[in-house]
């Protein structure tokens, strides 16, 4: 039997959602079932349309229609406001990071704390060293989960599955030519990785089609005993900055 031919008819079927294939039962004992016998099987089961996870032409407008007054977690529970996101929605270069803080659910923006301050020196900062002329309004930026978890917790698995519609349907409709993950959140969402990131920065991943470079959180990085994180968070944004303007 060829089990490459095995394998690849198996995984053609993963990519299409379906996750069990009943083999047919025979009655000759030991010899396995030919690749064609599978692919016979399995075109017997039911086939199931399922609708695009995001819809035709869609927009940022239509986007933060969807998303309204949103109910759909508990995260809405103590939330002020729903931090959409903020910048050039045409940007070919994307942050994402993990979720909105104090400052964040009162002004309904990302990154304007400490945190977000910090980012904006380090794009601006590195662009104008690198001879890149964009500042921060030039990127767009945004959060896996649109409101802040009490005490700044991590998000939870359905937290973010569920605010996880709306960040795909964002960077679907910008399209952009990178992203940079911030922090092991993002990176989470966005990769499906459990590998930390100082495991994951430095090189590039795949989000769909797009380059993803992960690095580190902003609030990692005020961290005093961070120095090291910073010189690789710098020459991670340098690596992006230069490989989506230059």
């Amino acid at each position: 039997m060829n089990r490459e031919r095995l394998r690849q008819a198996l995984e053609f079927y993963r990519d299409l959602g379906i996750d069990e294939i009943r083999l047919a039962e025979r009655r000759e004992a030991a010899r396995p079932a030919p690749v064609e016998t599978v692919i016979a099987e399995v075109k017997k089961e039911p086939v199931v349309e399922l609708p695009p996870l995001a819809p035709a032409e869609d927009t940022m407008e239509a986007i933060r229609a969807d998303i309204g007054d949103c109910r759909r977690c508990r995260l809405c529970e103590q939330r002020n406001k729903i931090v959409f996101g903020a910048g050039n929605e045409q940007a070919p270069l994307v942050f994402v990071g993990e979720g909105p803080g104090a400052d964040e659910d009162a002004q309904g923006l990302p990154f304007v704390g400490r945190a977000g301050q910090l980012l904006t020196q380090m794009i601006e900062g590195t662009s104008a060293k690198e001879g890149i002329p964009i500042q921060r309004a030039d990127v767009y930026i945004c959060n896996v989960v649109k409101c802040r978890p009490p005490e700044n917790r991590t998000p939870q698995p359905d937290e973010m599955e569920i605010c996880g519609q709306f960040l795909f349907r964002q960077l679907m409709a910008i399209r952009p030519k990178a992203i940079c993950a911030l922090g092991s959140t993002a990176a989470k969402a966005l990769l499906g990785t459990k590998d930390v990131v100082m495991r994951l920065r430095g090189q590039w991943h795949k989000w769909r089609d797009i380059p993803v470079m992960v690095t580190y959180h902003p609030s990692y990085l005020l961290r005093p005993y961070n120095q090291n994180a910073k010189r690789e968070a710098w020459e991670d944004l340098k690596k992006v900055l230069h490989y989506v303007y230059d």
